[in-house]
């Protein structure tokens, strides 16, 4: 047998004199076989857990690891075919469309008002200083894995679990949210109540879970298919789609200036019923609207995910993930402040907003039927972004043994993650065939903004205190681990209090909530400026960093706290559960299946084989 057939074929065993069986693992789909192989030797494996959490659970990867041998478990690479241009379009059509004409008249209605507007700034600065954050790491890190990637070579795995877990959530329960209401806009672009009409009534379900959905499944699916054929034709239609959304975009920003009343800015359709103002709510109504709409610059993330499709990453990542943010919020702005004009914020429909602006208005009801064509168009490049995203995180996910080998494969003739998109669009179709927009909502928001709070995290980590796998990496000393973990404590801790201070201090007596939430700030400015001056940096960037180090991290990082802590009860009970459910996952089935993936990879580099005696004992 030659040895392309031996590497080729199953688990090979050989008995030594000392009754020692030493298993071989070939094959990159088969990392795992040793302790999922049969039922006992998955009970040897969890006997073992204490051990393999010990060892595995806080394990970092080194960089070149993680672009070397880990991506090489995915056999054939993607192809380098994307440019900065490529990068915008993807982040424009990511961004633009799905949130924006979901979330805005929801924002608007309940908690923003017409200060929607400011919810988007607050919401797009965030964003912007969370893209700053991705960008210095997918510019020293180009693979596909986004931020699991980024916390896998800082924090170690069980950080990347939970956060790749979040990603993967956050991505299907978008996606299933945007293409639900894509059945809603497409029936205003044909003059049909879709909703009503489209959709089937299943008695006996719950409700929420009752409304059956077969044109959001079709959308999926579709979108599925093509996304499996080539990154780069998905490129090119993206920028096709976006280029005609975005034109959609000035039509109704203009039409809603036009047409719209600036009084509607100030005055509520029942005053008796709607509290009046720009700020109908103050301030908390403001930033609980930040929170939701942040939904709508969900995409930017994805766009990082790109990476190892990038021909040139240090030049072309900067330049389209941070300049697709800031389009995106000047022109989420100029819609919300047009829409705004166009209805008082308590008779705008929350389910479509644009569109139900302009029904009943004399000589404008055409307009509700092409912005419905154009939010459906939007829709439909927004999905694509994302679904991209979502596979190319789940690809590398499967690559660092967490999640079966067979995830990571890239088909060789694609250069496209197949197995991964199908199982995603698959997985996302069944979601959106049933659940209804606001239970999807709920959990999107918390889970995107824990990603990027942990990631703000990472990049001060790396920085400051290296990596496990590169103490004394590009011009540092050994790295300052547990100064720079009690800093990000720490400040932590401040933005917490600051934002239980904003939630909970009553108003009376007057001076004591400014006054804790002054001393809460003062202490999060002290903690930066005393961590600046006292904590070298051990690792300086090559080729892009983070600008204003660490003062715009912490930023990203105080803004991430204090719109998790906007957001309400039940989310954080989602969050808990769903986390929860992770964690179990991970215990039972990926620390062992990391192990092993660990372990064969030290095998093939040494060409031995795993050593396991009777008593389970690994040697």
């Amino acid at each position: 047998m030659d040895k392309g057939a031996a590497l080729a074929s199953s688990d090979i065993v050989h008995q030594n004199p000392a009754g020692v069986t030493a298993i071989g693992i070939g094959g990159t789909g088969s990392s795992s076989l040793s302790s999922f192989a049969s039922w006992r030797a998955y009970g040897c494996a969890l006997a073992q857990t204490p051990r393999r959490l010990s060892r595995r659970a806080f394990a970092a990867t080194a960089a070149r690891e993680e672009m070397s041998r880990v991506r090489a478990r995915s056999g054939a690479d993607m192809a380098r075919a994307l440019r900065w241009w490529d990068l915008v379009g993807l982040g424009l059509g990511g961004m633009v469309g799905a949130g924006v004409f979901v979330t805005t008249g929801r924002a608007a209605r309940l908690y923003s008002g017409p200060g929607v507007v400011v919810s988007y700034a607050i919401a797009g600065l965030c964003a912007l200083l969370s893209a700053f954050c991705y960008t210095e790491f997918a510019v020293d890190l180009p693979v596909a894995g986004g931020a699991f990637s980024y916390l896998r070579v800082t924090f170690g795995e069980v950080a990347a679990f939970l956060t790749g877990a979040n990603l993967i959530m956050e991505y299907v329960f978008s996606n299933a949210a945007v293409a639900r209401s894509f059945t809603a806009y497409l029936g205003t672009a044909v003059g049909v109540d879709a909703p009503s009409q489209w959709r089937i009534t299943v008695h006996g379900l719950p409700d929420g879970f009752n409304q059956v959905d077969l044109v959001a499944v079709a959308v999926i699916l579709l979108i599925t298919v093509c996304i499996c054929y080539s990154t780069k034709e998905s490129s090119v239609a993206n920028m096709v789609l976006t280029a005609v959304h975005v034109a959609f975009i000035l039509f109704i920003i203009g039409m809603g200036f036009r047409h719209g009343d600036a009084r509607n800015l100030t005055r509520p359709a029942d005053p008796s019923r709607s509290p009046g103002g720009f700020f109908p709510h103050g301030a908390v109504g403001v930033f609980n609207g930040a929170a939701m709409v942040y939904l709508s610059y969900i995409g930017y993330d994805a766009v990082s995910t790109m990476a190892e499709e990038v021909q040139r990453p240090a030049r072309d990542i900067p330049v389209g993930v941070s300049g697709s943010v800031v389009l995106v919020t000047v022109l989420y702005c100029l819609m919300a402040a047009s829409m705004s004009m166009l209805l008082p914020y308590d008779a705008i429909d929350p389910e479509a907003p644009f569109s139900g602006a302009f029904k009943g208005r004399e000589r404008c009801a055409w307009v509700s039927n092409v912005i419905g064509a154009g939010a459906s168009l939007g829709i439909l490049t927004s999905l694509m972004v994302a679904m991209l995203g979502q596979a190319r995180y789940l690809c590398v996910i499967g690559r660092s043994g967490v999640m079966p080998a067979w995830l990571a494969r890239v088909n060789p003739r694609t250069a496209t993650p197949v197995n991964a998109s199908a199982f995603l669009g698959v997985f996302t179709a069944a979601l959106a065939l049933f659940t209804e927009l606001d239970i999807l909502l709920n959990l999107v928001c918390i889970g995107t903004l824990f990603v990027f709070y942990m990631v703000a995290n990472a990049v001060v980590y790396r920085r400051y205190a290296g990596s496990v796998s590169e103490p004394a990496a590009r011009g540092g000393g050994g790295g300052a681990r547990w100064p720079t973990l009690a800093f990000l404590t720490v400040f932590s801790l401040a933005a917490l209090a600051f934002t239980l201070a904003w939630k909970l201090a009553p108003p009376e007596p007057r001076g004591v909530r400014a006054g804790l939430l002054a001393a809460c700030a003062a202490l999060a400015v002290a903690a930066v400026a005393a961590f600046q001056a006292l904590v070298p940096q051990a690792r300086v960037p090559e080729l892009w960093g983070v600008p204003g180090m660490p003062w715009v991290p912490a930023a990203s990082v105080f803004l991430n706290v204090f719109l998790l802590g906007s957001l309400d009860r039940p989310s954080y009970v989602r969050f808990a559960i769903f986390s929860a459910a992770a964690l179990l996952a991970y215990v039972l089935y990926s620390v062992h299946a990391s192990y092993d993936a660990e372990e064969s990879g030290r095998l093939d580099g040494d060409g031995g084989g795993k050593v396991q005696d009777e008593a389970c004992t690994v040697v």
